[in-house]
C-alpha cells in the first residue's frame, strides 16, 4: 500500500483541490463541501489487491455528494464497503439513511447517488474502504439493492472477520508481496460475499469459499494467541475440528506455511512494540517474551534474520533523541 495522498506534507491553500483530485482517482468521483476548510486535514492510503482495492482514510468534517450528474460522466459500476473506525459517519443512498458508528459497515454502489457526511465538531473520521467491480459479487444484484445504505455490524460474527482482516490489511500493508496481494484480494470478496450473504439469507452463503472464510477464522484465532507459547499447528487444528494436514493445505493454498506465519505475526508485535516509545521501560528480551519468543538468542536470531539487525539496534532507531546515549568524544593525549 502506498501512501496517495497527505495533506501534511501541502500548504494549507492546495490541501482542498488536492484532496479533490486524489480522491476522484481513487475512489470515485464526488462534489465535496468541506465544514472548515480552513483548518481541514485528511490522509489516503489506497492498494490495488488484484481487481480489489483497499483503501485506508482519515480525515476532516465534510459532506461528500455524488450527483446523477458525475454518474454519468463517469461511472466505474462498482460497490464499495466502508467500515467505520473512528467518528459517525452518515450516508444517505436510494432513499435510505444510515447513521454510523465505530465498529460498523456499510455498502453503497457508485451507480446511484448518495450523500455522506462527517459531522463537525468530531474531530478526525477514520474508515478503510473496500471496492470492487459488481459483476465480482455472486449476488443477486436486486437483493444486493436492498442493502445499500444498511448498517450493517462490524463487532460480531462474519461482520467482525471481515473487519478484522480490513484492519488488517490497512495495517500491516508493507509485509505483503505482489502474489500476496492477488490472494488477499480474493479473500477480501469471499468475506465481503460472506457478510452481505449472512445479512439476505441468514447462515446460508452458498457461493462463498469455506476455505477462505476459514483461513480468516483461524488467523483470528492466531491474532489473539500470538502470546501462548503453546500456540503450534497441532494445537490449532484440534481447536477449530479440523486435522493437522488441512489445516497445512488451507495456508499452502494462501501462499504460507502455519509456524512461518505466527513467526511472522510474532516478529510484526515485536517490531511494533520495540518502536513504541511508550514501552521503553520493558527490556527488549521482555518484549520478545511476550510475543512468544522465551528464549533471548531465539528472538535475536529470529529478529536479525527477518529484520536484518538486531533489536536492540532496531530500537535505537526509533528512541527519543534526548534518551539516546550521548557519544563520548575522544580527547587527545
Amino acid at each position: 500500500m502506498e501512501t496517495v495522498f497527505d495533506t501534511a506534507h501541502l500548504p494549507g491553500p492546495d490541501r482542498v483541490e488536492a484532496w479533490i483530485e486524489t480522491a476522484a482517482l481513487a475512489l470515485v468521483r464526488t462534489d465535496f463541501i468541506l465544514l472548515d476548510p480552513d483548518t481541514f486535514g485528511a490522509r489516503l492510503n489506497a492498494a490495488a489487491l488484484g481487481a480489489v482495492q483497499v483503501t485506508e482514510m482519515s480525515y476532516g468534517p465534510l459532506h461528500s455528494r455524488r450527483t446523477p450528474r458525475l454518474i454519468r460522466q463517469s461511472d466505474p459500476e462498482q460497490y464499495q464497503i466502508a467500515y467505520i473506525r473512528r467518528g459517525f459517519q452518515g450516508i444517505e443512498q436510494i432513499r435510505r439513511q444510515a447513521l454510523l458508528s465505530p465498529g460498523e459497515l456499510v455498502l453503497y454502489d457508485s451507480s446511484h447517488p448518495f450523500d455522506a457526511t462527517v459531522g463537525a465538531g468530531q474531530g478526525v473520521a477514520r474508515s478503510v474502504l473496500l471496492q470492487f467491480p459488481k459483476q465480482l459479487l455472486p449476488l443477486p444484484a436486486a437483493k444486493v439493492a436492498g442493502l445499500l445504505a444498511e448498517t450493517l455490524p462490524g463487532t460480531h460474527g462474519v461482520g467482525r472477520l471481515f473487519a478484522q482482516f480490513l484492519s488488517t490489511l490497512a495495517d500491516d500493508h508493507m509485509t505483503y508481496t505482489q502474489r500476496d496481494a492477488a490472494r488477499l484480494g480474493n479473500t477480501a470478496l469471499d468475506l465481503a460475499t460472506a457478510v452481505l450473504a449472512h445479512r439476505l439469507d441468514g447462515d446460508q452463503a452458498p457461493s462463498l469459499s469455506a476455505p477462505g472464510v476459514l483461513f480468516l477464522r483461524i488467523t483470528s484465532h492466531i491474532e489473539q494467541h500470538l502470546h501462548a507459547p503453546d500456540l503450534q499447528p497441532a494445537t490449532i487444528a484440534a481447536v477449530h475440528g479440523i486435522s493437522l494436514r488441512y489445516l497445512h493445505r488451507i495456508f499452502q493454498k494462501n501462499g504460507v506455511s502455519v509456524s512461518a506465519y505466527i513467526k511472522r505475526r510474532r516478529l510484526e508485535r515485536c517490531r511494533r512494540d520495540l518502536a513504541d516509545p511508550g514501552l521503553s521501560h520493558l527490556t527488549v528480551h521482555s518484549i520478545g517474551s511476550r510475543w512468544g519468543f522465551p528464549r533471548p538468542a531465539d528472538f535475536t536470531r529470529a529478529f536479525r534474520d527477518a529484520v536484518g539487525v538486531p533489536p536492540t539496534h532496531y530500537r535505537a532507531r526509533y528512541a527519543p533523541p534526548c534518551s539516546r546515549p550521548a557519544r563520548s568524544q575522544a580527547r587527545t593525549p
